[in-house]
């Protein structure tokens, strides 16, 4: 058995997300022989969406492929990129004629990855299908005349339900589906019966004694006065921004999990 490992970040929020993601990424890749690395970034970006400088800065830090959510609109000037680079992924359920692309197939440690992003509807903008959608991705990624490939699928949802039912809708064919979005890391981290690895959510990089990374003050004030004050990423001061995620190993040769663990 050919044992792979791969690791999935979650949501970088700001300058501390990045600065934490540039020292910490290339030491948990090294240490824990890391194949493939995916970091979402969608709060990269002084802690909304995604810009050329931050998503270099996370190419720079080890990252393979940068997915996203629904923030990665933010920046429009990034627009472009999300139409020429394929290392940057946007939620695939998305209509089109939307910007960029959201699942890409590579070739990386001597094994195929196709890479899916999607985007929950359930307390959210209700954008196409995320099921039907993964369908359809796994019928043109994953075709059966093709070589088998290990499918890695970030899940950028609010419900623990839709994330929990997708998993499973994934089970057997994905090897790793990770929730992101809510910038809380969960510890029900499990290896569901058909050999999917789940975790509801990832976490966040960045400052944790904060809100969601960011400025508490002003999330405070937004909820005691209900006005949408702009939210700003937290100064790290005292507390020293973090890396949360996960690693999962999986077998090479099935495409499928044997284990995942959170960071």
């Amino acid at each position: 058995m050919r044992i792979l490992r791969a690791a999935m970040i979650g949501d970088v929020v700001g300058e501390p997300g990045l600065q934490a993601l540039e020292e910490g990424l290339p030491k948990i890749i090294a240490e824990n022989s890391v194949d493939i690395a995916i970091v979402n970034g969608e709060n990269a970006a002084a802690g909304f969406g995604l810009d050329d400088a931050a998503f270099a800065r996370i190419l720079a830090a080890g990252a393979d492929v940068v997915t996203s959510g629904n923030h990665v609109w933010e920046q429009r000037d990034f627009w472009q990129t999300l139409e020429t680079d394929a290392r940057v992924l946007r939620p695939a359920n998305y209509p089109p004629p939307a910007a960029g692309r959201g699942w890409l197939r590579i070739e990386k440690a001597g094994a195929a990855w196709v890479v899916i992003n999607a985007q929950g509807r359930e307390l959210m903008t209700p954008i196409d299908c995320p099921f039907r959608g993964f369908d359809q991705i796994i019928a043109a990624a994953c075709p059966a005349d093709a070589p088998s490939a290990i499918v890695l699928v970030d899940f950028h949802a609010e419900s623990t339900r839709e994330k929990e039912s997708f998993a499973y809708h994934a089970d057997g064919r994905a090897a790793v589906v990770a929730g992101t979005h809510t910038h809380v890391q969960t510890a029900d981290e499990r290896v569901l019966p058909n050999g999917a690895a789940y975790i509801t959510d990832l976490g966040m990089t960045g400052v944790l004694g904060a809100v969601l990374g960011m400025d508490a003050q002003i999330c405070m004030d937004r909820a005691r006065r209900q006005v949408l004050y702009r939210m700003e990423p937290a100064a790290q001061g005292s507390d020293a921004p973090k890396i949360q995620g996960i690693i999962a190993e999986i077998d090479a040769d099935s495409g499928k999990a044997l284990s995942i663990r959170r960071i």
